[in-house]
């Protein structure tokens, strides 16, 4: 059989780190086989290229029990919370729920290895459990965008950014999906550069690495990638003033242009008003807290600027075609 990886072409490098790196997965019911796959197979290929077994995993559970992906797949795990080995960070991963069985155990087990000061991390919405273990307070962290609302009502003290990935002191957080590639590789251009992280971008056909400062789904668009910078920047202050919305003239001198600039700027890449896609904003955050969360419907029209209950109602059912109330009625 033809030796497959002596075909690979390998990148040029320095090789300043000795020994080897472990990592811990800590999954739960119903996590994403795709966050942890992606993760995973980044220290693969590095490895690959490499030549060598510098990176290594092991998967863990709150007993050792085999785990339930939420796409229906089972996966074996190598230990329990109460045995597993001393790894350099433990990556908590959580897909479609944060309720599960054994879930004391697990935020029992997060909080004792944050106590002794050892490394955390999250893949996608892995970030709820270690806000519930205590241990992102006073770190920057992020969460999948799906579930940021329900997460910063829950946590408003804690600074959860949006962004594709971060990694603060000993706590590493990504969205999951593609941006557990982003956050792997950049650990990998932390250990030998960026010569190996871009050798396993290359092996995955992932064009272009994103940084921490990249966010994730800003609006209705889920890319404004090749539009307008300044289009960027106003709708990304609009997605961080929901509760308080800017006036058109903020915006306007936010990006250094005039309101009738602004309008003109939307129309042109987004055929539809600043105003109008500021409210679809607030009213697609509004549908988020109302399925994440139990908040009184009132509250979630004051989170999301709107200090009349019967203009809510009415903006909602125009947006979504029905009341808010029915879709707090539907379980998703």
């Amino acid at each position: 059989m033809p030796n497959l990886s002596a075909s690979v072409e390998r990148p040029v490098m320095n090789d300043p780190v000795q020994g080897g790196r472990q990592f811990g997965f800590l999954l739960v019911d119903k996590f994403s086989m795709f966050s942890l796959a992606a993760a995973i197979d980044c220290f693969r290929s590095a490895n690959r290229l490499l030549g060598r077994d510098f990176y290594g995993w092991t998967t863990i559970s709150a007993d050792g029990d085999a785990v339930m992906a939420s796409n229906g797949l089972p996966l074996k795990i190598d230990y329990s919370v109460a045995d597993m080995p001393p790894v350099d960070i433990l990556f908590v991963s959580v897909g479609l729920t944060t309720e599960f069985p054994g879930k004391s155990k697990v935020l029992a087990a997060l909080r004792s290895w944050g106590r002794r000061g050892n490394a955390l991390g999250a893949l996608s919405v892995g970030s709820y459990l270690l806000a519930e273990a205590g241990q992102l307070d006073g770190y920057r962290c992020t969460i999948h965008w799906e579930n940021r609302a329900g997460f910063m009502e829950r946590f408003p003290d804690i600074n959860c950014t949006g962004n594709v990935f971060e990694i603060d002191r000993k706590r590493y957080t990504c969205a999951g999906g593609t941006t557990s590639i982003d956050l792997m590789l950049e650990i990998v251009r932390g250990d030998f550069g960026s010569n190996l992280a871009n050798g396993v971008a290359n092996q995955f056909q992932h064009e272009r690495i994103r940084s921490a400062g990249d966010r994730q789904r800003v609006g209705p668009e889920r890319d404004l990638t090749g539009k307008s910078e300044k289009l960027r920047r106003i709708v990304e202050l609009m997605a961080d003033h929901l509760d308080e919305p800017l006036s058109a003239v903020q915006l306007a001198k936010s990006a250094g242009l005039s309101v009738r600039q602004v309008e003109r700027l939307f129309l042109r890449h987004l055929n539809v008003t600043p105003g109008r896609y500021y409210m679809r904003l607030r009213l697609e955050r509004a549908r988020e807290l109302l399925r994440q969360t139990n908040m009184p419907i009132l509250d979630v029209a004051i989170a999301t600027g709107f200090t009349s209950h019967s203009y809510f109602a009415q903006s909602y059912r125009l947006q979504f075609g029905r009341p808010p109330s029915e879709e707090r009625r539907t379980t998703y």
